[in-house]
């Protein structure tokens, strides 16, 4: 696993499989969530981040990932923007993306006072801010309806990984090329 990170301090591998995930963030909801991405987007991925403050794992995690999906998000043909809508339990979640090459992340979900295994939630707002940037991605994030917070946070990486395989699959047509 080669290094992915300016320190060296994150190992990130993505490959197309089945959608299995070994991945060592140092926290394990986070690991958990990522096993969900995965799972939902169809890809194996192995992500390892050296120990450190929950907010650099999170960061290191987000933006490593990002990086590694980056060319898999504009190989030529492919889609580039995806779009899914997934439940978990109450919890009802909106992404939508795109491969623009201008990261943002937009998102009407505010989880700054939870915490889930030991994570504050505002770390995944964090996570996902550095995805956006690493991938180059348009991002937004829609909390539809949910009241759980592990199942709100399990609702958005899994429509981010469905989001995702939408992306990255073989465009049937011709549409307008991403400018």
């Amino acid at each position: 696993m080669a290094a992915d990170s300016d320190e060296a301090q994150t190992g990130v591998r993505v490959a197309d499989g089945r959608g299995r995930a070994s991945a060592s963030t140092g926290l394990p909801v986070l690991d958990h969530l990522l096993g969900l991405l995965t799972a939902t987007a169809g890809f194996d991925l192995t992500l390892e981040v050296a120990p450190g403050a929950p907010d650099d794992e999170v960061a290191a995690a987000g933006n490593a990932l990002g990086r590694a999906l980056r060319e898999r998000l504009r190989a030529e043909g492919v889609r580039g923007y995806g779009s899914a809508v997934v439940p978990a339990d109450e919890a009802l979640a909106h992404v939508a993306l795109e491969a623009s090459g201008r990261p943002l992340v937009v998102s009407n979900v505010d989880l700054s006072s939870a915490r889930v295994g030991g994570l504050d939630t505002d770390l995944v707002a964090r996570f996902l801010r550095e995805f956006a940037e690493g991938a180059g991605l348009t991002l937004h994030v829609r909390l539809l309806n949910g009241n759980d917070t592990q199942h709100v946070l399990e609702a958005i990486f899994k429509a981010l990984g469905a989001s995702l395989a939408q992306a990255c699959r073989q465009r049937r047509n011709e549409w307008p090329k991403r400018s």
